[in-house]
């Protein structure tokens, strides 16, 4: 897209099985706990793009998901969470994670080993088309990208973001569809680390501007 935007909101839930069983949940072992997933899931996603001319195109987006539960003693579920870091490109999981890319940093490696319940994301990105050809297209992008990952509402700071910046190359092909390589530097450390994210390479199959 060249101007615009796009907005949209899902919400995914379950019937709230522990509320009707009069279970001691505190008292059962995971496995027994969590043996039917119980749980609500909202989504949050709005892009908004501005073209300065027909080669430059500017794209701003905004997100935020939230997993719920309805029973305290039985609390969050272990499935379905959200996994912050890296390209973004879901692979399989017997988990239902949901992977949220945040270029700059490792796979993954911005949320914790169980996953957050809470994310938010943001991010700028400015694309250049270098051709349109039926055959191939061609663009360059740099982008600034900030998000973040937590357990829940009680260590949840919008402010307490991840930051990243960087530089990449895209190319559509109609046979291969959409190929392209980032080079981005984060700019904070991993939880638990003292050290700079750095410089990291992703590797992009299949995902739009």
């Amino acid at each position: 897209p060249t101007y615009g935007s796009t907005f949209s909101i899902s919400a995914k839930a379950t019937v709230p099985y522990s509320l009707f069983n009069n279970t001691d949940y505190q008292s059962l072992d995971p496995a027994e706990r969590f043996k039917w997933l119980e749980y609500y899931k909202l989504l949050f996603k709005g892009k908004w793009y501005n073209g300065f001319t027909d080669k430059l195109v500017l794209m701003a987006n905004a997100e935020m998901g939230y997993l719920g539960f309805y029973n305290d003693e039985l609390g969050s579920t272990p499935f379905e969470r959200f996994f912050v870091g890296g390209d973004g490109i879901a692979q399989f999981q017997l988990d239902g994670r949901e992977s949220v890319g945040l270029r700059g940093y490792e796979n993954n490696r911005l949320s914790s080993i169980e996953g957050g319940t809470i994310y938010n994301k943001f991010q700028l990105e400015l694309r250049y088309s270098i051709t349109d050809k039926p055959s191939a297209s061609i663009y360059t992008i740099g982008f600034l990208e900030a998000g973040n990952s937590y357990d829940n509402f009680t260590t949840f700071n919008p402010f307490n973001l991840k930051r990243s910046a960087g530089l990449g190359i895209r190319i559509f092909m109609p046979a291969f569809g959409l190929l392209g390589i980032d080079f981005a530097h984060g700019f904070d450390p991993l939880p638990g680390s003292n050290i700079k994210s750095g410089w990291q390479t992703h590797f992009i199959i299949g995902q739009q501007f």
